[in-house]
């Protein structure tokens, strides 16, 4: 008589026999607002529903635009395998852009690192979630080339109006172009 396999639910909450270590991870951008016991409390609830071991829970104060430090210190947890998941409230609090989201979002799919946002309902431990995430580098990539068409569309319009592109000439060759402009500088100093 054949055995039965395990399911992937009992795989995605175990490694080994082992609780999923998880990582939490909260965001605000202002001091002024006040969510984010309202994340940290969701998370726990959901870890704890999933019976995943809190192992690190990252706070962080900061504008989008800004460099996450902190967020950093959980994808270095995540290279030092001390986490197995990593659990945030939303997709925003985690990703700067499109293309900062895909970007962790496959360095943690390399290390093995599972990913999870409770609003999104997106799990990346599941195989629709993994679906979804590939998805999200698709819009990542035709966002970056929206933006370079602008970009070079930008250019070509300046170029057309007569609009001299790149860096000003530096003053060496100015002067080499015009020595009297180089003395006329050396009897003002």
């Amino acid at each position: 008589m054949p055995t039965k396999r395990k399911t992937v639910q009992s795989i995605s909450r175990k490694v080994f026999g082992h609780p999923l270590r998880v990582g939490l991870y909260a965001r605000v951008s202002t001091h002024d607002q006040r969510t984010l016991p309202l994340q940290i409390r969701a998370m726990r609830e959901y870890a704890a529903q999933r019976n995943w071991t809190i192992a690190a829970q990252i706070k962080e104060v900061g504008s989008g635009a800004a460099q996450r430090e902190r967020r950093a210190t959980l994808i270095a947890a995540a290279r030092r395998r001390e986490i197995d998941v990593v659990l945030v409230w939303r997709l925003d609090r985690w990703g700067r852009s499109v293309a900062d989201l895909v970007s962790t979002l496959q360095e943690l799919q390399h290390l093995g690192v599972g990913f999870v946002s409770l609003t999104e309902a997106l799990d990346l431990t599941t195989p629709a979630g993994r679906a979804m995430a590939g998805l999200l580098s698709v819009f990542a990539e035709f966002e970056r080339e929206i933006l370079r068409e602008r970009v070079c569309a930008g250019l070509a319009h300046a170029r057309q109006q007569g609009k001299r592109l790149g860096r000003p000439p530096s003053v060496g060759s100015q002067s080499r172009r015009s020595p009297n402009a180089a003395r006329a500088r050396q009897q003002q100093i």
